[in-house]
């Protein structure tokens, strides 16, 4: 599947990888590829409509605290140790597997050869909560119709 990537997208899934080793996390879900994804300098307009790596990773950071303190654990305070990089390959979880052939579908309605970083995020965009990724993009009070809007708007 990943012969059929352009450069910003493989950039993207490397980005999300490294996300998910940087957060110690063992598995490489939805919420990483949207951080990834993020880090592709062609999507850097969607800033402006409250989808930016810096205010996605606070908060996923902010999911994260939600989740712990529901079940009583408050980290407040706690440093998280570093996390010893892995030799292993990172698995993705069914989530992620579900978004990259969703991404495959949409590069085909719009006509592209290539999946680009565009098409993982309107495939990303398609989640809905409890998914990770949505519930980022719920929390940045980011309306995804809006943000496929306009990435439809300058796909064309």
């Amino acid at each position: 599947m990943f012969e059929h990537f352009a450069a910003g997208a493989r950039t993207a899934v490397t980005a999300a990888l490294e996300e998910a080793r940087h957060r110690g996390d063992r598995r490489l879900g939805t919420e990483h590829l949207l951080l990834g994804v993020l880090h592709a300098r062609e999507l850097d307009p969607l800033g402006e409509l409250g989808l930016d790596l810096p205010r996605a990773r606070a908060a996923l950071a902010a999911l994260d605290v939600a989740a712990l303190a529901a079940i009583g654990i408050d980290v407040h305070g706690v440093e998280r140790a570093p996390t010893p990089l892995s030799a292993k390959r990172t698995p993705f979880t069914s989530a992620a597997r579900t978004a990259l052939r969703r991404a495959v579908g949409v590069t085909r309605e719009q006509g592209s050869r290539r999946i680009r970083p565009a098409h993982l995020l309107l495939a990303i965009l398609e989640c809905a909560p409890p998914d990770p990724a949505a519930e980022v993009v719920q929390e940045l009070g980011v309306d995804p119709a809006v943000v496929r809007a306009r990435l439809r708007a300058t796909a064309a």
